[in-house]
Protein backbone atom coordinates (compact mmCIF):
# COMPACT_ATOMS: atom_id res chain seq x y z
CA UNK A 1 0.00 0.00 0.00
CA UNK A 2 1.69 3.44 -1.17
CA UNK A 3 2.05 5.84 1.95
CA UNK A 4 2.71 9.54 2.47
CA UNK A 5 0.59 12.31 3.62
CA UNK A 6 -1.67 13.73 1.37
CA UNK A 7 -1.02 15.44 -2.29
CA UNK A 8 -1.19 19.14 -3.26
CA UNK A 9 -3.04 19.94 -6.50
CA UNK A 10 -2.92 22.53 -8.87
CA UNK A 11 -5.15 24.52 -11.90
CA UNK A 12 -4.25 23.64 -15.13
CA UNK A 13 -4.22 26.26 -18.29
CA UNK A 14 -7.68 24.59 -18.65
CA UNK A 15 -9.08 24.83 -15.35
CA UNK A 16 -9.06 21.23 -13.88
CA UNK A 17 -7.12 20.30 -11.23
CA UNK A 18 -3.99 18.49 -12.34
CA UNK A 19 -0.86 17.03 -10.31
CA UNK A 20 2.45 16.17 -11.42
CA UNK A 21 3.74 13.01 -10.44
CA UNK A 22 7.70 11.93 -10.72
CA UNK A 23 8.36 8.20 -11.37
CA UNK A 24 11.79 7.14 -10.48
CA UNK A 25 13.30 3.63 -11.27
CA UNK A 26 15.96 3.79 -8.52
CA UNK A 27 19.27 2.32 -9.65
CA UNK A 28 23.04 3.84 -8.87
CA UNK A 29 24.50 3.25 -12.23
CA UNK A 30 21.15 4.07 -14.29
CA UNK A 31 18.27 5.95 -12.28
CA UNK A 32 15.13 6.08 -14.65
CA UNK A 33 13.02 9.77 -14.11
CA UNK A 34 9.64 10.61 -15.67
CA UNK A 35 7.16 13.41 -14.73
CA UNK A 36 3.75 12.86 -15.68
CA UNK A 37 0.96 15.19 -15.24
CA UNK A 38 -2.43 13.81 -14.55
CA UNK A 39 -5.65 15.27 -14.76
CA UNK A 40 -8.21 12.64 -16.17
CA UNK A 41 -5.36 11.47 -18.76
CA UNK A 42 -1.93 11.55 -17.63
CA UNK A 43 0.43 13.04 -20.32
CA UNK A 44 4.35 12.86 -20.06
CA UNK A 45 6.36 15.83 -19.41
CA UNK A 46 9.98 14.57 -19.21
CA UNK A 47 11.73 11.62 -18.89
CA UNK A 48 15.24 10.43 -19.23
CA UNK A 49 17.89 7.50 -18.01
CA UNK A 50 19.86 9.39 -15.70
CA UNK A 51 23.71 7.42 -15.60
CA UNK A 52 26.50 7.97 -12.76
CA UNK A 53 29.84 6.52 -14.43
CA UNK A 54 31.39 3.64 -12.72
CA UNK A 55 34.69 5.44 -12.45
CA UNK A 56 33.35 8.13 -9.87
CA UNK A 57 33.90 7.16 -6.15
CA UNK A 58 30.08 5.78 -4.81
CA UNK A 59 29.79 9.25 -2.89
CA UNK A 60 30.31 11.50 -5.95
CA UNK A 61 27.67 9.21 -7.77
CA UNK A 62 25.13 9.65 -4.86
CA UNK A 63 25.96 13.46 -5.29
CA UNK A 64 25.27 13.46 -9.10
CA UNK A 65 21.90 11.47 -8.38
CA UNK A 66 20.34 14.25 -5.87
CA UNK A 67 21.95 17.29 -7.58
CA UNK A 68 20.16 15.76 -10.93
CA UNK A 69 16.97 14.43 -9.72
CA UNK A 70 16.81 18.27 -7.45
CA UNK A 71 16.76 19.74 -10.75
CA UNK A 72 14.32 17.36 -12.35
CA UNK A 73 12.32 18.50 -9.14
CA UNK A 74 13.08 21.93 -9.61
CA UNK A 75 12.11 22.58 -13.33
CA UNK A 76 9.07 20.73 -12.88
CA UNK A 77 7.92 21.32 -9.23
CA UNK A 78 6.05 17.74 -8.89
CA UNK A 79 3.42 16.79 -5.86
CA UNK A 80 4.68 13.38 -5.44
CA UNK A 81 7.20 11.25 -5.86
CA UNK A 82 6.65 7.58 -6.78
CA UNK A 83 9.48 5.15 -6.37
CA UNK A 84 9.89 1.61 -6.72
CA UNK A 85 10.49 -0.42 -3.58
CA UNK A 86 13.65 -3.00 -3.76
CA UNK A 87 13.19 -6.40 -5.29
CA UNK A 88 15.91 -8.06 -2.63
CA UNK A 89 18.27 -10.42 -4.53
CA UNK A 90 21.49 -11.97 -4.26
CA UNK A 91 23.68 -9.52 -4.63
CA UNK A 92 23.66 -7.61 -0.75
CA UNK A 93 26.61 -4.99 -1.90
CA UNK A 94 23.86 -4.08 -5.37
CA UNK A 95 21.11 -3.96 -2.60
CA UNK A 96 23.03 -1.44 -0.09
CA UNK A 97 23.82 0.65 -3.01
CA UNK A 98 20.49 1.00 -4.76
CA UNK A 99 19.70 1.47 -1.23
CA UNK A 100 21.87 4.59 -0.44
CA UNK A 101 20.42 5.92 -3.33
CA UNK A 102 16.93 5.19 -2.98
CA UNK A 103 17.83 7.54 0.41
CA UNK A 104 19.19 10.45 -1.56
CA UNK A 105 15.81 10.60 -3.98
CA UNK A 106 13.83 10.19 -1.20
CA UNK A 107 15.71 12.93 0.72
CA UNK A 108 15.44 15.26 -1.94
CA UNK A 109 11.99 14.92 -2.15
CA UNK A 110 11.55 15.33 1.42
CA UNK A 111 13.33 18.42 1.46
CA UNK A 112 10.98 19.96 -0.73
CA UNK A 113 7.97 18.84 0.83
CA UNK A 114 6.99 16.48 -1.89
CA UNK A 115 4.30 13.34 -0.80
CA UNK A 116 6.25 10.27 -1.28
CA UNK A 117 4.35 6.79 -2.25
CA UNK A 118 5.85 3.43 -2.58
CA UNK A 119 5.44 1.02 -5.20
CA UNK A 120 6.45 -3.10 -4.90
CA UNK A 121 6.78 -4.11 -8.80
CA UNK A 122 4.29 -6.51 -8.18
CA UNK A 123 1.60 -3.30 -8.15
CA UNK A 124 3.70 -1.71 -10.35
CA UNK A 125 3.34 -4.73 -13.29
CA UNK A 126 -0.22 -5.12 -12.34
CA UNK A 127 -1.13 -1.65 -12.92
CA UNK A 128 0.73 -1.73 -16.23
CA UNK A 129 0.09 -4.65 -17.81
CA UNK A 130 -2.57 -6.86 -15.48
CA UNK A 131 -0.72 -9.35 -14.61
CA UNK A 132 1.51 -9.51 -11.91
CA UNK A 133 4.27 -11.35 -13.32
CA UNK A 134 4.38 -9.72 -16.38
CA UNK A 135 8.05 -9.39 -18.03
CA UNK A 136 10.31 -6.19 -18.89
CA UNK A 137 9.26 -6.33 -22.07
CA UNK A 138 5.72 -6.51 -21.55
CA UNK A 139 5.94 -3.75 -19.25
CA UNK A 140 7.69 -1.57 -22.48
CA UNK A 141 5.09 -2.50 -25.15
CA UNK A 142 2.40 -1.41 -22.35
CA UNK A 143 3.33 2.01 -21.04
CA UNK A 144 3.62 3.69 -25.35
CA UNK A 145 -0.09 2.39 -25.39
CA UNK A 146 -1.09 4.17 -22.04
CA UNK A 147 0.63 7.22 -22.39
CA UNK A 148 1.80 9.23 -25.11
CA UNK A 149 6.02 9.11 -25.96
CA UNK A 150 7.52 12.41 -26.63
CA UNK A 151 10.01 11.78 -29.64
CA UNK A 152 11.19 8.78 -31.24
CA UNK A 153 14.53 8.47 -29.12
CA UNK A 154 15.56 5.17 -27.85
CA UNK A 155 14.53 4.16 -24.22
CA UNK A 156 16.32 2.23 -21.81
CA UNK A 157 13.65 0.17 -19.77
CA UNK A 158 14.97 2.11 -16.42
CA UNK A 159 13.51 4.83 -18.42
CA UNK A 160 10.23 2.70 -18.99
CA UNK A 161 10.17 1.83 -15.94
CA UNK A 162 9.92 5.46 -14.16
CA UNK A 163 7.36 6.41 -16.85
CA UNK A 164 5.51 2.90 -15.57
CA UNK A 165 5.74 4.39 -11.93
CA UNK A 166 4.51 7.21 -12.31
CA UNK A 167 1.47 5.56 -14.35
CA UNK A 168 0.96 3.46 -10.97
CA UNK A 169 0.51 6.34 -9.04
CA UNK A 170 -1.54 8.06 -11.44
CA UNK A 171 -4.25 5.20 -11.34
CA UNK A 172 -4.06 4.68 -7.61
CA UNK A 173 -5.06 7.86 -6.83
CA UNK A 174 -8.02 8.27 -9.46
CA UNK A 175 -9.17 4.52 -7.60
CA UNK A 176 -8.31 6.25 -4.50
CA UNK A 177 -8.32 9.34 -1.88
CA UNK A 178 -4.52 9.71 -2.15
CA UNK A 179 -5.02 12.66 -4.68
Amino acid sequence: MPRSKSTKRRNDERGSFSRRILGVDPGFERIGIAVIAASGKETLLYSDCFRTSPKDPFSLRLLSIGREVGRVMERYKPDALAIETLLFNTNQKTVMRVSEARGVIIYEASSRGISIFEYTPLQVKIAVTGYGHATKEQITAMVPKLIALKGNKKRLDDEYDAIAIGITHAATCRGSTLQ
